[in-house]
């Protein structure tokens, strides 16, 4: 269970977050998500596939980081073995929540920083402050609200990106068959990936109008990524061993 309350200097003056690794602070996942202005940092440690909401229907982009629920093959005790960390776990305790803002009018919200109170990773004497003495976000705090604001930026731009793609059938369901060294046969299913061959028949104007947009560099970083997946299967042999 969650419970998020908006981040008060009032009320949370003597709150720190344990920014440790591990399985104890929900890091043994499966996957997470991303978006497209993340995928340079993602494509040089992880595959990069999408997945689909059964509840909204909506897509979204996601790292791949284990072939099981609740596996991480990135995460060895209490290391992160990457070069780099998807910036929706190093967001982790925190997230933007909105609340109404009368200023702007009747319905308009307001992005707030809240964090997750029933998180292990809070705790009142282990770990970053939120605040200083007098009261000021630390730099900690700072730099997790601009964290906060990517994501948020990230995930707005991400809604063009995903219809761009289903607009043109871009996307597809695909299974990954692997054979460990053990001789078990496992497969990786329920995740999308870019159709090729429907990408390069695209013809001129839409090519250029998703390279305008951004949208034909993140499509091929997507694609370039899928190199990632045989790391990915020497480790799951490794632990095996």
């Amino acid at each position: 269970m969650s419970s998020f309350a908006i981040v008060d200097s009032s009320v949370h003056r003597d709150l720190t977050v344990n920014t440790n690794r591990g399985a104890a602070f929900g890091d043994n996942l499966m996957f997470t998500m991303t978006y497209p202005m993340e995928f340079r940092d993602i494509q040089s440690c992880y595959p990069i596939f999408f997945s689909k909401d059964p509840e909204t229907g909506q897509f979204y982009p996601v790292a791949l980081l284990g072939f099981e629920e609740q596996s991480n093959l990135f995460l060895n005790g209490d290391q992160w073995e990457a070069t780099y960390i998807p910036m929706t776990i190093r967001r982790q305790p925190f997230l933007i929540g909105f609340q109404p803002d009368p200023a702007k009018g009747d319905g308009a919200t307001k992005p707030v920083v809240s964090i997750d109170m029933d998180s292990p990773r809070v705790t009142r004497n282990d770990g970053e402050a939120l605040f200083n003495e007098d009261g000021k976000p630390t730099d900690f705090l700072q730099k997790t609200i601009g964290t906060l604001e990517a994501i948020h930026h990230g995930l707005e731009h991400n809604k063009g990106f995903v219809a761009a793609l289903l607009e043109k059938e871009l996307l597809e369901s695909f299974t990954l068959e692997i054979t460990l060294n053990d001789g078990s046969n496992n497969k990786l299913m329920g995740f999308y990936t870019i159709a090729e061959e429907k990408l390069q028949s695209l013809d001129g104007e839409t090519l250029e109008k998703f390279n305008a947009q951004g949208y034909l560099q993140s499509i091929y970083m997507a694609m370039a990524s899928f190199s990632r997946i045989r790391p990915m299967i020497d480790k799951k042999n490794a632990a095996l061993d």
